[in-house]
């Protein structure tokens, strides 16, 4: 293991779940977890903060299967190294977008039914958080997104309160670059399993993160200062923003 992972990503983890009241003590904390590089990354970080923490807390992996043919086995795997139970929760949402609805535009749409079979799951499993492996580079191409496509100054929050479902989702990751969450899982050998969507790659999230790092490219200061923005304007603030799903 790495001897610098304190300064390097947990120290700042830590100072986000403190500040955004992300985990306490008697959480039971669902990780949404895809098989991806950030939610591997997720799962390895959470882990440490679970072993380091100074209060109680529970985690429990939870991947919805979308219908896809795929081998999760590196996923399953890997959380049992970590010792965090793993839930697969059995869905036909690929069915649906591209069998039954053939939508054109079809990420809009997954993304609901996506986080509708996570949060129900979470439910049903007594958790009262769900934590994501969202990042600083997703946070920022989402503000770009809704810029170009909704005219709205605005990204995901640190800490969400879900009212319909009565849970809080919670971002632990948020202050991380993408390339920091590549580098962890090159050097802890974590899996990252293929994305099987036909239109993976594809998305405008792809040309907002081209944009992202022609900015970076140019401007060396600027996750730093997109991330000053984000806390002074407020819309990362320390309280809890409350939604009905």
């Amino acid at each position: 293991m790495n001897r610098n992972y304190g300064k390097w990503f947990l120290t700042p983890v830590k100072k986000n779940i403190i500040n955004y009241r992300m985990i306490g003590e008697g959480d039971r904390v669902a990780l949404g977890v895809s098989g991806g590089k950030d939610s591997s990354a997720l799962l390895f970080i959470m882990a440490l903060v679970h072993k380091h923490a100074p209060f109680s807390f529970d985690l429990q992996a939870v991947f919805v299967d979308m219908g896809w043919e795929i081998d999760i086995t590196p996923l399953e795997n890997l959380c049992s190294r970590l010792e965090i139970p793993l839930h697969v929760e059995k869905t036909v949402i690929s069915r649906i977008v591209f069998e039954r609805r053939k939508e054109k535009n079809p990420c809009s749409l997954c993304s609901k039914l996506r986080r509708g079979a996570l949060h129900k799951s979470s439910v049903e499993l007594n958790c009262n958080k769900v934590a994501l492996g969202h990042h600083l580079d997703d946070a920022i191409q989402t503000y770009l997104l809704n810029i170009l496509h909704a005219g709205r100054m605005d990204t995901f929050k640190p800490n969400t309160y879900l009212s319909r479902r009565q849970i809080y989702l919670v971002r632990p990751l948020i202050g991380l670059r993408e390339s920091t969450i590549s580098s962890l899982v090159q050097a802890e050998g974590l899996p990252s399993l293929a994305n099987p969507c036909p239109v993976s790659g594809k998305t405008e999230r792809r040309a907002m993160g081209e944009i992202v790092d022609f900015m970076v490219s140019r401007h060396p200061e600027f996750y730093r200062r997109f991330m000053t923005a984000f806390k002074k304007t407020g819309i990362w603030s320390q309280e809890v923003f409350r939604v009905e799903d």
